[in-house]
């Protein structure tokens, strides 16, 4: 490899970490036990359709 040549790695990755860390205020934000209780209901209610027969 030569010297030139960027590896990669962790100096690559930097942007991106910038990026996500940066908060945008017109983003929509959910609490992430919302987000769980969601998908809990939605395992039930899953469960209760095949236990019908739907």
């Amino acid at each position: 490899m030569s010297s030139g040549q960027n590896s990669g790695g962790l100096m690559s990755s930097a942007g991106l970490v910038r990026y996500f860390d940066a908060e945008d205020r017109n983003a929509i934000r959910i609490d992430p036990k919302t987000v769980v209780a969601f998908g809990v209901l939605f395992g039930v209610f899953i469960e209760v359709l095949n236990i019908l027969g739907l």
